[in-house]
């Protein structure tokens, strides 16, 4: 769970001490600190919901004293006006923790929609889709999270996650494609799959004779999808799994679902995904006010 993974709690302290510096200067003079008050986070767009255990993060990290209730869990599809979750707490708390908070659902619901609708335009056919390593620093676990809330599965989360032989590799190795796979072979960790990133039908020859386990096609046309899986039939290599990559869009989904691939990747699920917009409104106590009220937190 994100909100009890140690890396999701650094980055929200990061977050917050990035906003927050030596204090929040407004809210500390002209909020009184003892103000109690209900608050709401809803949405302004249609979208796929994601990031509420990051905004719990949040919330704990400001103040322990704060309160919520999820009204609807991650993956819900939201509509304008919609509450997601429900916050009682300091005004002040909730004033600092305001904007970080957002910040976090609105990025990660963003991921999440743009990825639900490249799936949706995929037709739930066989093709897996994959997002990539092309996040934003410092946010990966939370962005391939979201990729998993908006339908899609992730490829590597890092270096460490598996062998992928791209060119620049191949090329320092002086073109040597088989020699690649053979030394990644003896040298990885036992079961470790290797993938090669190949971009010609030649390449693909390459790789699939010298054993590679998975290939990633590199701006292959429909027909070369074709001739390299004839190619790996004809190598008894059946069980070989190819992956399609480069100018995969949305606009392309439904012409890539029909391709005899097994995985597509794209990069634009979170270097291309505009936010979700969402909102925190302030309910203000009779009390503090000539007549009670709520009020929009429009925060800079």
């Amino acid at each position: 769970m994100l909100t009890n993974n140690p890396q999701v709690r650094r980055i929200v302290r990061f977050a917050l001490d990035e906003d927050i510096g030596t204090g929040d200067i407004t809210t500390m003079t002209v909020v009184p600190p003892d103000v109690v008050v209900d608050a709401h986070i809803e949405a302004k767009a249609q979208g796929v919901l994601a990031g509420l255990p990051v905004a719990q993060v949040v919330l704990e990290e400001v103040d322990p004293t704060i309160t919520w209730e999820v009204l609807h869990p991650d993956g819900t599809v939201v509509e304008p006006g919609m509450q997601v979750m429900k916050i009682r707490g300091r005004a002040a708390s909730l004033l600092t923790a305001e904007r970080t908070l957002l910040n976090f659902v609105m990025r990660l619901s963003g991921v999440a929609t743009a990825t639900r609708r490249f799936v949706d335009a995929m037709a739930k056919g066989r093709v897996v889709l994959l997002d990539t390593r092309k996040t934003t620093p410092g946010l990966r676990v939370l962005e391939k999270y979201a990729v998993r809330i908006g339908g899609a599965r992730n490829h590597r989360m890092g270096l460490d996650g598996g062998v992928l032989i791209k060119n620049n590799h191949i090329a320092i190795r002086g073109g040597d494609l088989r020699s690649a796979i053979l030394e990644a072979r003896a040298k990885a960790p036992a079961l470790t799959g290797i993938e090669v990133e190949v971009r010609t039908i030649e390449e693909a020859c390459q790789a699939i004779d010298a054993g590679a386990d998975m290939l990633l096609l590199d701006h292959m046309t429909h027909e070369q999808v074709v001739a390299v899986r004839e190619r790996a039939r004809a190598a008894n290599a059946q069980n070989i799994k190819l992956e399609l990559s480069g100018n995969v869009t949305i606009d392309r989904a439904h012409e890539i679902a029909q391709m005899d691939v097994d995985f597509v990747s794209s990069g634009a699920l979170t270097h291309q995904a505009p936010w979700l917009d969402f909102s925190m409104y302030i309910k203000v106590p009779a009390s503090k006010s000539s007549a009670s009220q709520e009020g929009h937190v429009q925060d800079h």
